[in-house]
C-alpha cells in the first residue's frame, strides 16, 4: 500500500510532463502547417494524385507532372527555413499630423546573431494596406534602416504595424513570419483655421454682461437688504446700517463669463456629401481651439455625446476618431441635450449639413434657453458665405473652411 501511495505523485508528474510535451508538439506542428498556403496544399495534393494515378495507369507524363508539383512545394519549403536573429524597431517621426501633412516612419533592423543571415522580407501593415520591404543579407551587428511615407489624405487614426520578418518562396506558397513590434497609432487631425479677432469679438461681446440672477458677491451693484447669517461682512453697507439701525448688506447682479457650446450633428442623413461632414468637424475644431487658447469655458458635443475639450490635443484627438452615425435623433434633440446638460451656456453654435431644413434649424433654436446667443453653421460645399436669421438663430452658410473667419466678421454686422 505504501509503495503505491509513494508512486502516485511521481506518476502524476510523469503524465503531466508527457501531456505538456504533446501539447507543445501539437502547437509547433500547427504553427508549421500554418506556414503553408492553400495553394501549396492544392499543388501538393495534385502532385500526390499525379504520382499515384500515373503509376497505376502507366502514364509517364502524369508521373512527371506529379513529381514536378511535389518538388515545387518541397523547394518552396526550403526558402522558409532559416534563422530570424533580428532586433527590429518601429518609429514614427510624429504621432499626430494634420490632413495633408507629410508623415514619415522608419524600421530599424539589426542582426544580433554571430553569423550572417540570408535576405528576407519585412512586412508592415499601414492602415488598410500593407507595405513590404526587401531586407538584404546582414553581417553580424549590421543595421539596415528603411524609411516609409504614410498617406494622410483623410482624417482618421491610422494603425501602423506590427512589423514582421518573412521568409518564403517567390511564389508565396510557403512563408514563415515572426512578429517583432507592437502596433502604433498615427492621428491625422482635421484641418483648422485661425479665427483671429473674428471669434474673439463674438465672445467678448457677451463677457461681463449682467444677468437677472442676484448673487452676494460680484461687480454690478443691485440693491441693499438686511444682514443674514452667513453673509460676508465685507459687503456690509455701514452708512445705511447706521441710518436704519439694522445691518444692511449689498446685493449684486451676477455678471456672466462667456461659456461657449459647439454642438455638431453627427447624423449621416444630415449631410449631402461626406466632405460636408469633414467641413463641419474642421469648423468645430477651429472654434474650439480659439476658445481654448482664449481661456474661455468650452463644451463640445456631438449627437453621440460629449467631445473632450480640456486641451487642444484631446479635442483634436476626439474629432479625429469621430464618425457619422445612424440614429433617429435630430438637430432639435441635440439642442435639447445642450439645454439639459449645459446650464450656464452663453453662446451655442449648432453645426450641421445641407440636408437640415430651415424649419428644423428654427425649431432647434426655439428649445435653447432664453438669453443664449445662438448660431447655426450649415455646411454646403462650394456655396457662398451668407448670414440670415431663422427665428432665434443666426444662420451662417459655410462653403469652405477658409470662409469661417470671414463669416464671423459678417456676424458682427448682424
Amino acid at each position: 500500500m505504501s509503495t503505491t501511495q509513494a508512486s502516485t505523485p511521481e506518476t502524476t508528474r510523469s503524465v503531466t510532463r508527457t501531456v505538456t510535451q504533446l501539447v507543445g508538439q501539437v502547437r509547433r506542428t500547427t504553427q508549421a502547417l500554418s506556414w503553408v498556403s492553400r495553394a501549396a496544399w492544392v499543388l501538393l495534393a495534385l502532385g500526390v494524385v499525379g504520382l499515384v494515378a500515373g503509376r497505376m495507369l502507366g502514364w509517364v507524363e502524369l508521373v512527371v507532372l506529379g513529381a514536378g508539383f511535389t518538388a515545387t512545394v518541397m523547394v518552396a519549403a526550403i526558402f522558409a527555413i532559416g534563422r530570424h536573429p533580428y532586433a527590429i524597431g518601429l518609429r514614427l517621426r510624429e504621432g499626430r499630423v494634420v490632413v495633408g501633412e507629410r508623415a514619415m516612419g522608419g524600421v530599424d533592423v539589426r542582426n544580433v546573431g554571430d553569423r550572417p543571415v540570408l535576405p528576407a522580407r519585412i512586412e508592415l501593415p499601414v492602415g488598410g494596406s500593407r507595405a513590404s520591404f526587401a531586407l538584404p543579407a546582414l553581417a553580424p551587428a549590421e543595421v539596415h534602416d528603411e524609411l516609409f511615407v504614410i498617406p494622410t489624405a483623410r482624417r482618421g487614426v491610422i494603425t501602423v504595424g506590427p512589423v514582421s520578418s518573412v521568409r518564403g518562396d517567390p511564389l508565396g506558397l510557403v512563408r514563415r513570419s515572426v512578429l517583432w513590434t507592437d502596433p502604433e497609432e498615427l492621428y491625422v487631425h482635421p484641418r483648422t483655421v485661425r479665427m483671429g479677432s473674428s471669434a474673439a469679438g463674438f465672445l467678448h461681446d457677451l463677457e461681463g454682461q449682467e444677468t437677472r440672477d442676484v448673487t452676494n458677491a460680484d461687480l454690478s451693484f443691485h440693491a441693499l437688504r438686511e444682514y443674514g447669517p452667513g453673509d460676508d461682512r465685507r459687503y456690509v453697507h455701514w452708512r445705511s446700517s447706521a441710518r436704519t439701525g439694522t445691518l444692511m448688506v449689498r446685493q449684486f447682479e451676477e455678471t456672466r463669463r462667456s461659456h461657449m457650446v459647439v454642438a455638431m450633428s453627427s447624423q449621416e442623413r444630415d449631410y449631402g456629401d461626406p466632405e460636408e461632414f469633414e467641413l463641419v468637424i474642421s469648423a468645430l475644431g477651429s472654434l474650439g481651439l480659439e476658445a481654448i487658447h482664449a481661456s474661455k469655458d468650452l463644451t463640445a458635443m456631438a449627437s453621440h455625446g460629449v467631445i473632450s475639450s480640456t486641451t487642444p490635443r484631446r479635442l483634436l484627438d476626439d474629432l479625429t476618431r469621430l464618425e457619422s452615425v445612424h440614429s433617429p435623433n435630430t438637430l432639435v434633440d441635440l439642442a435639447r441635450a445642450v439645454t439639459r446638460d449645459v446650464q450656464r451656456a452663453t453662446v451655442v453654435v449648432l453645426l450641421c449639413g445641407s440636408e437640415v431644413g430651415p424649419r428644423e434649424i428654427r425649431a432647434a433654436g426655439a428649445v435653447l434657453p432664453l438669453g443664449v446667443r445662438s448660431l447655426a453653421i450649415q455646411a454646403r460645399i462650394g456655396a457662398e458665405s451668407t448670414v440670415r436669421r431663422l427665428g432665434q438663430v443666426t444662420t451662417l452658410t459655410l462653403g469652405s473652411l477658409e470662409d469661417l473667419p470671414r463669416g464671423f466678421r459678417k456676424l458682427e454686422r448682424v
